[in-house]
């Protein structure tokens, strides 16, 4: 379906957009907009709906606001936003009398006319993501970056054209109830997360599935070799499939030796792409950014783009982001660190010294055994926020390796106060780190205000 034969379809149509966030607002406007009765729907009060209420009564949407916000949800076409549950009563008694619910990222991929490449995982989709659209434009492609990335792509495909290349990163709530997949599908890896919203692991896996699961047999699918989970999709792949590896050669993919060269390779056929002290952006983890990246763009961009993509890119904003040195002190803000597994790989692993760590947030019911053990080993001072706080100490002063002279554990109420706990505990050449492995809610509206406001309060430090 082409995007005009879809505005005309939905003229005269009522229309509604439950959660006004990032992806639904836009829309909502446009669909107004395009003739269609439009109603949004958020669990917000009005007054906290600031200059999204002021858009969508221009446009002449109806507003329903309030912890009763889905009563009566009784449109022919039903829009969620991607952080709600596939799953909700009101959803399914909706599909039960044969409403249609959809979201944004499904009708894009409906009316997209150019090639799609798109990003899942755990940890790492954003970076990934970010480097395939920044290698694919110093080939000259004309690239659409979006999706769980922050940006709507569907305002867009009005103005794509079939040579160009959209490139979004998809995350598990607009994966589950997907029905097509890209032409590449990237999965960085796969670990525990969001199992306060899904119903348990399995689920969270199915749903990550879907990237590779409707590809045709001209689809090319990249994944973690030293991912099992990530690996086992490779038995759902019809067409091209891809691997790639930090620890070891694969056959059809890409990999890091053992002195930090970085390979491709097609059979008997071995390039050298670089070496992984090209890469600008610090981390293990960043190396399987661009391992994956490499196979995602093999053939439609060249080495040299690459290469100069690689020496260049400082990495996303609040991933490893040093915000300021201070009484010889520096302060990183990690604040992306919104599971054990990225802040295990990380900020945990990045620096040759024991650092100061701030962590703690909303409990996403992800087990934090895992990162006890690396804590007590990479850590001198713990400063925990947040829901999680207990359950991160646990974890941590039950690790075998954990010597209570070696490691100080402190509990903070706010952000402001664990940041001035760090700076009467450091010394200088130290260093501080925000990387919660926690989400933001709760305290914050997501990780990005998080590390905004970790900036503010470091930079205001006198």
């Amino acid at each position: 379906m082409n995007i005009q034969k879809f505005y005309r379809m939905i003229k005269g149509k009522v229309l509604t957009f439950c959660g006004i966030g990032g992806s639904n607002l836009p829309l909502a406007v446009s669909f107004a907009k395009k003739g269609a009765v439009v109603t949004a729907r958020d669990r917000r009060p009005l007054d906290k709906l600031g200059k999204a209420a002021d858009l969508l009564k221009e446009a002449d949407v109806r507003i329903l606001c309030g912890e009763d916000y889905l009563a009566n949800l009784n449109e022919e076409i039903i829009f969620r936003t991607p952080g709600m549950r596939y799953t909700l009563p009101e959803l399914d008694a909706a599909r039960a009398r044969g409403a249609v619910v959809t979201s944004e990222m499904e009708i894009f991929f409906e009316t997209c006319p150019c090639r799609i490449f798109a990003v899942t995982g755990s940890d790492g989709k954003t970076t990934t993501t970010t480097i395939i659209s920044k290698i694919l434009q110093s080939a000259g492609k004309n690239v659409h970056l979006g999706g769980n990335i922050g940006k709507p792509l569907l305002p867009e495909v009005e103005q794509m054209q079939p040579q160009d290349i959209a490139v979004a990163e998809l995350s598990s709530f607009q994966l589950i109830s997907m029905r097509r997949s890209p032409d590449v599908a990237v999965v960085t890896n796969l670990t525990p997360n969001h199992l306060d919203v899904h119903k348990d692991m399995q689920e969270y896996i199915d749903a990550k599935r879907n990237i590779v699961l409707h590809q045709n047999a001209f689809g090319r699918a990249v994944l973690n070799a030293d991912n099992d989970i990530a690996a086992s999709f490779a038995r759902d792949v019809r067409g091209q499939c891809l691997l790639f590896s930090r620890k070891h050669p694969v056959e059809h993919g890409a990999y890091m030796d053992s002195d930090g060269e970085i390979y491709f390779v097609s059979g008997t056929e071995k390039t050298r792409v670089m070496n992984v002290s090209e890469i600008k952006v610090p981390g293990k983890h960043n190396i399987e950014n661009y391992l994956a990246a490499i196979c995602a763009v093999w053939g439609c961009a060249g080495v040299n783009d690459i290469v100069g993509v690689a020496r260049s890119f400082c990495g996303v904003e609040h991933r490893n982001e040093l915000v300021r040195e201070f009484e010889g002190v520096r302060y990183y803000n990690d604040s992306i660190g919104t599971t054990p597994s990225r802040t295990i790989n990380g900020a945990l692993s990045l620096f040759d010294r024991r650092i100061l760590l701030i962590a703690g947030g909303y409990d996403k019911h992800i087990p934090f055994d895992p990162l006890g053990p690396v804590v007590a080993d990479k850590v001198k001072t713990l400063v925990l926020i947040g829901q999680t706080a207990d359950k991160i100490e646990k974890s941590v002063v039950s690790a075998p390796n954990y010597s209570p002279e070696n490691l100080k554990i402190f509990h903070a109420a706010t952000l402001e106060e664990a940041v001035d706990l760090c700076r009467r505990e450091a010394e200088s050449g130290d260093v501080v780190s925000l990387s919660p492995a926690c989400a933001s809610f709760g305290m914050f509206p997501n990780f990005e205000t998080r590390g905004e406001i970790f900036r503010e309060i470091v930079n205001a430090l006198k």
